[in-house]
């Protein structure tokens, strides 16, 4: 019993202070009648004094959704505080603004900001009813406490809310005060104003809503999750028709449209979570604006965010990705989920991102392999030191002798580095055409070291890499860390010609208003001579033909390409390129554990580039990559290198630097010094 009577006790308490406050509500309202019918007083004064000016309601602006788009203008994601998009009153139509009059402030059109006959209507209600059951505050109130007050439940802030609501009803019309209601109003589930609930509930905007979807949105303002049609669609349909029948009352429609809109079905959006197909690359755009213009733009100021981005090509991406690392997983018989990957796409002429995938799943790790992550690129690295071989003299038929080699190794006092192919074995004399197209390890050292390590490492970086380059024989080896990005980047320069371009992932970002932040302009540098980037692509296109790439020779159209592992099977990689577009694909563990015997860049990584690549391409016209001028082709032996008639090979040489009928072979005293 006494249980039962505390019980009871706090009901009537509960009571007690809904009432009183009611009371204060409506004494409040007395007060302020009061001062405005008195009018000069000191209280008058005094409340009024700290009291915001009203003149900023004519130019609002509100916090508002920034928005990303692809570089087709399809919206990818937005960044706000307040999910909000402004819409203008004149474009909402006239039901819906009517259905919220009549749910929230049927004498809206009449009163001056406050309705004395509303608020001793609900009074008399709710002293009847012993509690609350119906509000007095007019839509103009609700501005003034959204816009200028604090949710404080005082007498003066209800004065100061009667006072600002007068003062705005004269300063504005009618339609700019709903205006105002309809675009700051929460709505639930997140969403602030008309056009972004019209969108997050029936997948529409405000303009093409119909009067069940409006009478349901009008329902909302009194209790958002109490009437969500999600979460509570009884209690929504209930609340619906009592705004329906409020508005038939009012005489803004008919019996015969309410019956109709109470019986019509309400064709609700799914409500699940946003796939996050870009979250790496939205994450990139989020970092780079909040750090150059600040949290407070990035999230309340409405910037239309114009990207590089293709989402078609991003969706391919992400599904490449996760296809290629689930079929790794099976033949090694790994928990799904375990290996990570990395995918980045960019347009060859201009730098533009079309694609990139950082990770397989963003809200597990934010960490983006494709552009954070350095890591070795194995034999991935050789084309850059070809290119530099090519540049100071050398040409795809100069021989080097595959045969085992012993160096001083720096890193051990006395003992000797001696580096093995793959296969651990040995081809004899071969041209460099052939070394690159089957990956030697030992004649990509031999090369290195007649160019140069510095030579090599400054020519490395002219062409993109920016990650410090280990100064030895091992860079040969791919042994030092670079991103998958500075990586494409590289390759990029041979696909277009000689000239680097800036990768970049914003094409422009506008403000509310429509003012210009920032615009990219493409930057290209001719940075090799075209006749030497030719060089090195054509021959990697032999890669893809007969070399280590064959997995993606059924894509059927010119690629040039290389693979990259590195020691254990920890890092496989996977580059290749049209003339127009270059994709680059990284392979591994973030621990860097061995991914599994065989497990080389032309099993593990070229798969997920065949998967996207030919996906994305298409509908896209098969390019070959043209010679420049300068360039001769000449029949050689393709064991040789030499001219020949009879030879299966059409060789690309320099004009001025065509080959003579002496083999040009490292010769017997360099090849002493491998000894």
């Amino acid at each position: 019993m006494p249980i039962h009577r505390k019980r009871s006790n706090n009901k009537h308490e509960g009571e007690v202070q809904k009432l009183s406050t009611l009371l204060t509500f409506f004494l409040a309202l007395i007060v302020f009648v009061l001062l405005v019918t008195v009018g000069g007083t000191v209280t008058y004064y005094a409340l009024t004094l700290d009291l915001p000016g009203i003149d900023a309601l004519k130019d609002y602006r509100p916090s508002i959704a920034s928005r990303v788009y692809d570089e087709n203008n399809a919206l990818i994601d937005e960044f706000f505080l307040e999910d909000r998009k402004v819409v203008r009153i004149a474009e909402v139509p006239k039901i819906v603004c009517y259905a919220f009059v009549a749910a929230e402030d049927s004498r809206f059109y009449q009163h001056t900001g406050l309705d004395m006959q509303s608020i001793f209507r609900a009074m008399l209600k709710n002293v009847g009813a012993g509690h609350i059951v119906q509000g007095g505050s007019t839509i103009t109130q609700q501005v003034a406490k959204m816009m200028y007050l604090s949710p404080e439940k005082k007498y003066t802030r209800k004065v100061k809310e009667a006072i600002l609501a007068y003062k705005i009803d004269k300063y504005l019309s009618k339609d700019e005060i709903l205006n105002l209601y309809l675009n700051q109003i929460y709505l639930g589930h997140g969403t602030y104003g008309i056009e972004s609930a019209a969108l997050g509930y029936f997948g529409k905007s405000a303009k093409d809503l119909k009067l069940p979807e409006a009478a349901m949105l009008a329902g909302l303002p009194k209790a958002p999750s109490n009437y969500s049609p999600f979460l509570h669609y009884e209690k929504a349909k209930q609340r619906q028709i009592y705004v329906l029948t409020r508005m038939m009352e009012d005489g803004y429609i008919s019996q015969d449209e309410l019956a109709k809109a109470s019986a019509a079905p309400l064709k609700l959006r799914p409500i699940k979570p946003k796939d996050k197909v870009a979250a790496y690359f939205v994450e990139t755009i989020r970092r780079y604006v909040q750090e150059k213009y600040g949290a407070d733009v990035l999230y309340k100021e409405g910037l239309s965010i114009y990207t590089t981005l293709n989402l078609s090509a991003q969706k391919y991406a992400r599904d490449a990705v996760e296809k290629g690392l689930v079929e790794l997983e099976d033949r090694e018989k790994y928990k799904h989920g375990l290996v990570q990957g990395a995918l980045f796409c960019m347009d060859v002429k201009t730098g533009a991102i079309r694609a990139m995938v950082g990770g397989r799943d963003f809200n597990k790790s934010e960490f983006n392999r494709a552009t954070q992550s350095r890591r070795q690129p194995g034999s991935a690295f050789k084309p850059l030191i070809y290119t530099a071989a090519f540049d100071k003299g050398l040409n795809p038929s100069s021989r080097f002798v595959d045969s085992p080699i012993s160096l001083e190794d720096p890193s051990q006092e006395g003992g000797l580095w001696k580096p093995k192919n793959f296969d651990e074995k040995f081809m004899g004399p071969i041209t460099m055409r052939t070394a690159l197209v089957q990956s030697r390890n030992i004649v990509t050292i031999k090369i290195l070291q007649e160019i140069g390590v510095d030579y090599a490492v400054s020519y490395a970086m002219n062409m993109g890499i920016t990650s410090p380059l280990s100064r030895t024989l091992s860079l040969a080896l791919g042994v030092s860390g670079v991103t998958l990005q500075e990586l494409v980047q590289a390759y990029g320069v041979l696909a277009n010609g000689g000239k680097k371009v800036t990768p970049y992932f914003i094409k422009k970002i506008v403000d509310r208003t429509g003012n210009v932040f920032e615009e990219t302009k493409v930057q290209s540098e001719q940075v090799i001579d075209p006749r030497i980037a030719f060089m090195t692509t054509y021959v990697m296109q032999d890669v893809v033909i007969s070399g280590t790439g064959t997995r993606v020779k059924s894509i059927g159209r010119p690629i040039a390409a290389k693979t990259g592992t590195t020691n254990d099977m920890r890092d496989a990689w996977f580059i290749g390129s049209t003339p127009s577009l270059i994709t680059g694909v990284w392979v591994g563990f973030d621990q860097e554990a061995s991914l599994g015997n065989q497990e080389v860049g032309g099993k593990a990584a070229a798969p997920v580039w065949l998967y996207f690549m030919e996906k994305f391409l298409q509908n896209m016209p098969v390019e070959s990559f043209p010679a420049p001028e300068g360039i001769v082709f000449v029949k050689v032996n393709s064991k040789t290198g030499q001219p020949s008639e009879s030879g299966t090979l059409s060789e690309a040489f320099l004009a001025n630097a065509q080959p003579s009928e002496r083999p040009n072979d490292l010769t017997e005293e360099k090849e002493d010094l491998f000894r």
